[in-house]
């Protein structure tokens, strides 16, 4: 008799059935939709579009109501269709447990405050396992729950009840423990790293939501103390921000600054090629996917206060003025100097290879997911 390959092997075994909930994320599978997604989205696409490779991974999406199919398959993924943004909570809560109830999958696993609690009751409720992963270093140090006292709590004891709780850096998992009282595992964002895309390059960039944490309008003021720069900034406006017509219209009055409102996801990277420079601006965040994109692409970055676990300086792909705004504009001129911006693209390309290669994040997402599916063999026969 012949033996069996791994694959053979792998689709006689039961297959393990994962479900990502992600609202927001339909957008990254079919392109043509236009609609916000952020980081979270970005990440969460990536580990899944990866893991259904794997035939012995059964991949579904949980996505809001774009006017697409109620079930679809894209990249190996069963893409179902739950709420729309402009109906009431209660019947949008109604078709996300429906929409999970059809998943149908052994492990849930979410990327948001937003329908934590929801989550974390369906899988109580169902005998399944629920993984949350942090998006943001408020939901780890305290910030999110003294802000929103009762979503807080709520929050908290959401958090507690999962199988498995993953952060995107050893800050924001040391502030989780510190808060809620909760052990968590870091793993990095992933990427497909793939050949970079190579371009002239000749312009400082910024990429991201319009929401207040950014800050876009410090990159307008950058722009304006550098105006012999050309600058790109590339917004689309954040889910419920009544100004930004009031940022584009501020954009539009500096020469030296193009502001796009829209650029598709798989369109951004030529982008990052050109730029001489990638500019963060935000108060605060968890890892962002744009230093990932900007490290690809042999773009240093420049942050004004973001630099998680100090992998900036650790592994000098960028500089951090940790908020001091004059050295924030004399960084941008230190990076602007051709040869300190080639050896800190060249470090980034480096560091990007060995941290956030998709293909070695989600080994390790698969090493937790058995785990947990043979934990709940155990538990529920």
């Amino acid at each position: 008799m012949m033996p069996k390959d791994n694959n053979s092997i792998a689709q006689t075994q039961k297959r393990i059935g994962v479900c990502f909930v992600s609202p927001k994320a339909y957008p990254l599978f079919n392109p043509d939709v236009q609609g916000v997604f952020g980081g979270a989205e970005v990440d969460l696409y990536y580990i899944g579009t990866e893991l259904a490779k794997d035939v012995g991974f059964d991949v579904s999406f949980v996505t809001a109501d774009y006017g697409q199919p109620d079930t679809q398959t894209i990249e190996n993924v069963r893409i179902i269709k739950s709420l729309t943004f402009e109906e009431c909570a209660l019947k949008g809560a109604a078709k996300v447990w429906r929409a999970m109830r059809k998943a149908n999958a052994d492990i849930y696993i979410m990327k948001s405050e937003s329908g934590v609690s929801l989550a974390a009751f369906f899988c109580w409720l169902k005998g399944k396992f629920f993984v949350y992963r942090t998006a943001r270093a408020a939901h780890c140090d305290g910030t999110y729950i003294r802000e929103h006292p009762l979503a807080g709590r709520i929050f908290r004891r959401s958090v507690k009840s999962a199988g498995l709780v993953l952060t995107q850096n050893e800050h924001d998992r040391a502030g989780l423990l510190r808060t809620v009282g909760v052990s968590a595992v870091v793993v990095q964002n992933g990427h497909r790293i793939g050949e970079r895309t190579r371009a002239d390059k000749d312009t400082v960039l910024w990429v991201g939501r319009s929401a207040p944490t950014k800050r876009p309008y410090k990159f307008v003021q950058l722009a304006q103390e550098h105006p012999s720069q050309r600058f790109t900034m590339i917004c689309q406006r954040a889910t419920g921000d009544e100004d930004y017509d009031k940022l584009v219209s501020v954009a539009e009055g500096v020469t030296n600054l193009e502001l796009l409102q829209r650029v598709p996801f798989n369109e951004v990277g030529s982008y990052f090629a050109r730029a001489k420079v990638f500019v963060n601006t935000s108060d605060v965040e968890g890892f962002p996917n744009t230093f990932i994109q900007a490290c690809q692409a042999a773009t240093p970055i420049l942050s004004l206060n973001v630099n998680p676990d100090g992998f900036l300086d650790k592994y000098k792909c960028g500089i951090c003025a940790k908020d001091d705004w004059k050295d924030f504009v004399h960084g941008l001129s230190e990076l602007l100097d051709p040869d300190t911006g080639h050896q800190y693209g060249k470090n980034a390309i480096e560091y990007v290879k060995e941290n956030h290669d998709i293909t070695k994040i989600v080994s390790e997402y698969k090493s937790f997911f058995r785990t947990l599916s043979q934990n709940k063999i155990g538990q529920h026969g």
